[in-house]
């Protein structure tokens, strides 16, 4: 029985990270579902529907990946989906022991939904999206660390970062 999993994530925005993720997610899982949190407190750049566009434009070619949203707790969210596992990568060290911490309560709220943690390609190891975003913020050259489609939505913005 092909096992669905969600990789939830702010995705603000999407990197190439998350796109490797996504790809090797998409290989894994019968079907992989990309939740794009909806948590204003992190003071987004882009609004939830401009991320849910940037990544259904980043997994079109991937038949068993669908983009959705959601509030509240992911375990509640896995759970409405029929989601067996939850997806997270881990980039370094420093993410490891809040993503253990997390998959820890995940666990004790659904002991049902495992966790799988996957480390993106070495080379975007180092990207995050709020570093990425402070990186462009101050006219550094993010080619290659984001798709193109993204690339093009933050020249788009400029001016209000």
């Amino acid at each position: 029985m092909p096992v669905k999993a969600l990789y939830p994530g702010t995705f603000d925005p999407p990197t190439n990270g998350h796109v490797d993720l996504i790809q090797r997610g998409a290989k894994l899982f019968g079907h992989l579902i990309v939740a794009v949190l909806n948590n204003p407190g992190k003071n987004p750049l882009f609004s939830v529907q401009e991320r849910v566009e940037m990544l259904q434009e980043v997994t079109s070619g991937l038949p068993n990946v669908s983009v959705a949203t959601f509030d509240g707790l992911t375990v509640e969210f896995a759970r409405q989906q029929g989601a067996a596992a939850i997806l997270r990568g881990i980039r370094a060290i420093s993410d490891y022991e809040y993503e253990f911490q997390m998959a820890l309560m995940n666990r004790r709220l659904a002991p049902e939904i495992e966790t799988v943690f996957l480390q993106p390609a070495g080379r975007y190891s180092f990207i995050s999206s709020r570093m990425l975003k402070e990186v462009f913020s101050f006219g550094g050259d993010v080619t290659g660390l984001v798709p193109p489609n993204v690339l093009k939505r933050l020249r788009s913005r400029i001016g209000q970062i």
